[in-house]
């Protein structure tokens, strides 16, 4: 009895330690089998996702950096279009508006020049012309006048000293031979009154004469 009961005790001693070591063993071997497994599924899905977050993130930075700077491009594209048409538009209104303005000053002061100077050489010839009639027909008419009365003068002045002097030697010498047949004078003293008529009727036209001739010289 004491040699089963020493087994039973060796055995479960042994069986104990064996199985403990068994076990230990076999956790350890599965523990190790479990955990190398494991962690291989968690490094790989671990290392998976910062392989896959960093390729992703430089798949996306150069994906968004493509697609921004087409964005950005068509964008800036188009908004330049518009900024530069309106800044075109708007600089060609502004150059445009000032060499239309240029141009057309120039032009109608070119245009007003010539039509001012012909326009002023016409309107001042037709004024000459006219005024220079007026003055030259006035100035003629009242310069004729004068001449002409001032010749019509002297003429007349001439005229009637010699029609006076021819009129008074004729009704003296028809007076004295009246008078000379009324009272029977001799024939030389005829001829004596003939002739004291005629330097008498001289004498009268060269005053009459003088008389007009100092009046014209006095106007």
């Amino acid at each position: 009895m004491n040699k089963l009961t020493y087994l039973s005790i060796y055995l479960s001693i042994y069986l104990s330690i064996y199985l403990s070591i068994y076990l230990s063993i076999y956790l350890s071997i599965y523990l190790s089998i479990y955990l190398s497994i494991y962690l291989s599924i968690y490094l790989s899905i671990y290392y998976l996702s910062i392989y896959l977050s960093i390729y992703l993130s430089i798949y996306l930075s150069i994906y968004l950096s493509i697609y921004l700077s087409i964005y950005l491009s068509i964008y800036l594209a188009i908004y330049l279009s518009i900024y530069l048409s309106i800044y075109l538009s708007i600089y060609l209104s502004i150059y445009l508006s000032i060499y239309l303005s240029i141009y057309l000053s120039i032009y109608l002061s070119i245009y007003l020049s010539i039509y001012l100077s012909i326009y002023l050489s016409i309107y001042l010839s037709i004024y000459l012309s006219i005024y220079l009639s007026i003055y030259l027909s006035i100035y003629l008419s009242i310069y004729l006048s004068i001449y002409l009365s001032i010749y019509l003068s002297i003429y007349l002045s001439i005229y009637l000293s010699i029609y006076l002097s021819i009129y008074l030697s004729i009704y003296l010498s028809i007076y004295l031979s009246i008078y000379l047949s009324i009272y029977r004078l001799s024939l030389s003293s005829y001829r004596l009154s003939i002739y004291l008529l005629s330097l008498l009727a001289i004498y009268l036209s060269i005053y009459l004469s003088s008389i007009y001739l100092s009046i014209y010289h006095s106007i």
